[in-house]
């Protein structure tokens, strides 16, 4: 899948809701074939449990995961000014 697929598909992911944080940097995710669980470390790495992270190292679910928490951390920044 290309990048620009997988971006794609992590912003519908957001848009429909279907990323759910669970805390501690556990997010739960509905994917068009399944539920999977995104954690993400204190450093920002990411991983899921879903068939293509485990074979790729990158899916929708896990990007979906880092471009939520890239807007929450902008949000933050831009109210601490």
């Amino acid at each position: 899948m290309s990048l620009d697929k997988l971006v794609e598909k992590a912003k519908k992911l957001l848009k429909s809701r279907r990323v759910e944080p669970l805390g501690s940097g556990v997010y739960n995710v509905v994917g068009d074939h399944g539920t999977y669980i995104v954690v993400q470390d204190y450093d920002g790495k990411v991983s899921c449990n879903c068939p293509g992270f485990v074979k790729k190292g990158k899916c929708s679910h896990s990007t979906a995961v880092l471009i939520l928490n890239r807007s929450s951390r902008k949000r933050r920044t831009k109210r601490s000014k």
